[in-house]
């Protein structure tokens, strides 16, 4: 997924980050503010894991958010 997208929408995804890592504090999520390299900082820190695989963790995660949203954008009616 573009992480643009990601950090644009990241008050939305916010919710679904807390799903995957609910270690995850409002607190860090505010302070990573959809910034990618902050996110795997405090996966590391809280999961206690290298940052290779926060890395992976993230991009399996962004994978998956994508595809929600290419599946509910199938859904919406075209005008």
């Amino acid at each position: 997924m573009n992480w643009d997208k990601i950090e644009g929408n990241w008050k939305q995804l916010n919710g679904k980050v807390k799903e995957q890592w609910g270690k995850l504090t409002d607190d860090d999520l505010s302070m990573i503010a959809g910034r990618r390299d902050q996110l795997a900082g405090k996966i590391q820190e809280h999961y206690g894991i290298l940052k290779d695989d926060a890395q992976k963790q993230i991009h399996e995660w962004s994978n998956a958010v994508d595809d929600a949203w290419i599946k509910a954008d199938e859904k919406k009616p075209v005008l």
